[in-house]
């Protein structure tokens, strides 16, 4: 046991560096904002930015983490840079990035993308064209290939890395309340890029 805990400690030292998402979940969540996902599917890669993003975290009654960990929600617990997915309705995958320290329930569900390389794949996925192709957390993860079986996933690695970008100006960054919820719901912490035509309820 104390080999395997020595292993895990040693592979996380040894992870590319995910510093810039040791934050407060707001913080991380607006950070987010024009960063990229880069995934592997089928030969392609495909690249879609981060426009919308809503925070969470185990002190947040709306969060998953709010009940504390659990074999659903172990990947929230984890580093930051890892992805925790969830499926919602039973239909729809969501995707979330974990941030913070690891053993700390918080993430930034990615609610819209902007595709960047391989919307042709995008809108095979889809059946659709346009913003209504990744304008929604399910929508970008069904365009994306995103399901429950890359929970955990360290977004350091293919099939999905994120891939750091410079920071927005915040003077782009519109902070309202989170969309569909039924807890919490006051608290402003959805953050989106005011001029972009993919954020899903602007």
């Amino acid at each position: 046991m104390a080999c395997a805990r020595l292993r895990a400690t040693m592979s996380e030292m040894l992870r590319p560096g995910f510093d810039w998402l040791d934050l407060p979940v707001e913080q991380a969540a607006r950070r987010l904002l024009g960063c990229e996902l880069h995934r592997e599917l089928d030969g392609r890669t495909l690249v879609a930015r981060i426009v919308e993003t809503e925070a969470y975290d185990q002190d947040d009654e709306a969060s998953h983490a709010f009940r504390g960990r659990t074999a659903r929600t172990d990947a929230m617990f984890r580093s930051a840079g890892h992805l925790y997915v969830y499926l919602i309705h039973g239909i729809h995958h969501c995707c979330n990035v974990v941030t913070g320290r690891d053993g700390y329930g918080s993430g930034a569900l990615v609610r819209a993308v902007e595709p960047v390389e391989g919307e042709d794949v995008m809108r095979a996925r889809r059946g659709r064209a346009g913003t209504a192709l990744t304008n929604g957390p399910g929508k970008l993860c069904q365009a994306l290939g995103i399901t429950r079986t890359l929970s955990g996933h360290d977004l350091s690695l293919p099939p999905v890395r994120l891939v750091e970008r410079d920071p927005v100006d915040q003077q782009r960054i519109v902070t309202t309340t989170r969309v569909g919820i039924s807890r919490a719901v006051a608290a402003p912490r959805r953050f989106y890029l005011a001029d972009n035509p993919y954020v899903s309820q602007p």
